[in-house]
């Protein structure tokens, strides 16, 4: 695989994280309504602290909430691209892309002190994020795919 084609696997990883990114959101605010709880603002505050950024009021938390959960979830598509780039494809690449994406946020979340380590939660919680992960993977693959088959 060449330079232009690996190119073109991230350009349609970004792709397909937009759409995982479409489902986890569907997932997690469905979930959320139906245990009545918030969103989880973990995500962002772990990338203000990284970024510097303190937002003045609700309105502009929310915003930056919102940037940095599609960013962070269409960035993440770019792994899938490159995943296929390798030749890595079907579960086992859906299972990589996982363990990329929610084992980041297992350690880097609790390393930037704004959520609690995997041995101090509650196990259910630690589940349900997993579920939402497991969404997202799943959903960015197939998207992937749909991709790819489009453009042969």
């Amino acid at each position: 695989m060449g330079l232009g084609d690996t190119a073109g696997a991230v350009g349609k990883g970004l792709f397909a994280g937009a759409a995982g990114t479409v489902a986890m959101t569907a997932s997690s605010t469905l979930e959320a309504k139906l245990r009545g709880r918030g969103s989880s603002s973990a995500p962002a505050d772990a990338a203000g602290k990284v970024l510097g950024v303190q937002p003045r009021n609700p309105a502009g938390t929310a915003r930056f909430s919102t940037v940095v959960h599609w960013s962070y979830g269409t960035s993440w598509g770019a792994v899938r691209g490159l995943l296929h780039a390798a030749g890595i494809d079907g579960p086992v690449a859906v299972a990589a892309h996982f363990a990329a994406v929610w084992g980041s946020a297992q350690v880097m979340l609790p390393a930037l002190d704004v959520a609690p380590p995997p041995w101090k939660s509650d196990p259910a919680e630690i589940a349900i994020d997993a579920l939402h992960h497991a969404v997202y993977a799943i959903a960015t693959a197939m998207a992937f795919t749909a991709l790819e088959e489009g453009s042969s």
